[in-house]
């Protein structure tokens, strides 16, 4: 196996519990194609064995801290295996979950979404792509999957040197897979959805806003009606609010699927639609707000921040006296504290005195390590109006 020489700066990243070392502290390069290295420090001491991806600016990915382990089959079966029994108990509520969530399983770069008999991958680095086959046959040892799909159109993928397609790697994948998620059925589309196919992330999360929810209810940013499906389980009517009309007409195909005749749907922005409704002084008993990432980068961060807290803002002044609100953030870069400080000004300056209930992050499904916080980027709140 090649070796590596790291500066002790980024011998420290490894001592600290991160698993990434960049290409600035590589000061011996590995003299070969992608793969898996030894790494050493800069007295010869050996660190463990990486992801070496000659292109990246993440040049190394911690796989193993025993410098004598050997990366085969046998060992990404069984750290997959691994992975994989951590989630035993979510098949109980979920046929859809998270397998592999990369760093956050000591499994760098790797992504294994579960849809029900399926599975979908994502190989994110130079270095993982060199043990496809052997990520694979572990896959269908430990799980017999009917089909697996990789989903390598994302863009960090050029990055690291490699192509971005939607390629089948094993047996059969459907255009559509029903998903069932606390006692709601909806479709995902592995070969063309978002992500993998669905929004796995916030599965929890809409559970716990379906178990709460009353009265008139509001779901903005709906997409394909997974938060607003749990919605109407309880609340009077729910109104799904996307810019998309594509989204809405999934939504309303998945209402359907569940039975549900409770729901509208609208084909508008959220910030004009809240605008309006402020205007109307109507009132919600349950609003929920999940919109996209609006701080892809950190430079878009302060420009984010306005728009997070004005949705906040008026949502907020929405809320009948006791109603909730369901709020959340999928941007990394937005911090927690930044979060909760966000939602403290919106609340100031909404005039409403609202109450903290619960503070929300990831499901078991998509653990955030500590030391990594790459790992974790959703943030949530379930707030109420006292007044």
């Amino acid at each position: 196996m090649l070796s590596a020489t790291v500066s002790t700066k980024g011998a420290r990243r490894w001592d600290n519990g991160h698993p990434w070392i960049y290409r600035s502290d590589v000061i011996g390069r590995p003299d070969g194609p992608a793969g898996a290295v030894h790494v050493n420090d800069q007295r010869g001491k050996p660190l463990g064995i990486a992801l070496w991806s000659p292109q990246s600016e993440i040049s190394l990915r911690l796989l193993d801290r025993n410098p004598d382990a050997i990366i085969n089959g046998a060992w990404w079966h069984a750290a997959i295996a691994k992975a994989v029994a951590r989630r035993n108990s979510l098949a109980r509520d979920a046929n859809a979950y998270r397998l592999v969530h990369g760093e956050g399983d000591l499994i760098p770069s790797l992504i294994v979404d579960r849809y029900d008999q399926w599975l979908v991958v994502q190989l994110m680095s130079a270095g993982l792509e060199q043990f496809r086959a052997d990520i694979i046959d572990a896959l269908r040892s430990l799980l017999a999957p009917t089909g697996i799909l990789a989903r390598n159109d994302v863009s960090l993928r050029a990055k690291e040197g490699l192509g971005n397609d939607v390629e089948l790697l094993h047996g059969t994948v459907p255009d559509e897979i029903e998903v069932h998620e606390h006692g709601i059925r909806y479709l995902a589309a592995p070969w063309r959805g978002q992500k993998t196919g669905a929004f796995l992330d916030q599965r929890e999360n809409r559970a716990l806003v379906g178990r709460v929810a009353r009265g008139r209810a509001l779901d903005c940013f709906s997409y394909h009606g997974s938060f607003a499906l749990h919605l109407a389980q309880h609340a009077d009517q729910v109104t799904a609010l996307d810019a998309s009309a594509h989204a809405l007409t999934r939504a309303e195909e998945n209402f359907r699927r569940n039975g549900l005749t409770n729901g509208e749907f609208v084909e508008a922005n959220a910030f004009e639609y809240l605008k309006a409704r402020e205007r109307e002084r109507a009132q919600f008993e349950t609003i929920v707000l999940d919109p996209p990432a609006f701080a892809k980068t950190r430079n878009a961060l302060p420009a984010a921040l306005r728009g997070y807290k004005e949705i906040n803002l008026r949502a907020m002044r929405l809320l009948s006296p006791g109603g909730l609100l369901f709020t959340a953030s999928c941007s990394f870069h937005l911090s927690k504290p930044l979060f909760m400080e966000m939602l403290e000004a919106a609340a100031a300056d909404s005039g409403r005195r609202i109450v903290l209930r619960e503070i929300r992050g990831q499901p078991l499904d998509h653990p955030e390590l500590l030391t990594v916080p790459e790992t974790g980027y959703i943030k949530g709140a379930l707030l109420e109006a006292m007044d």
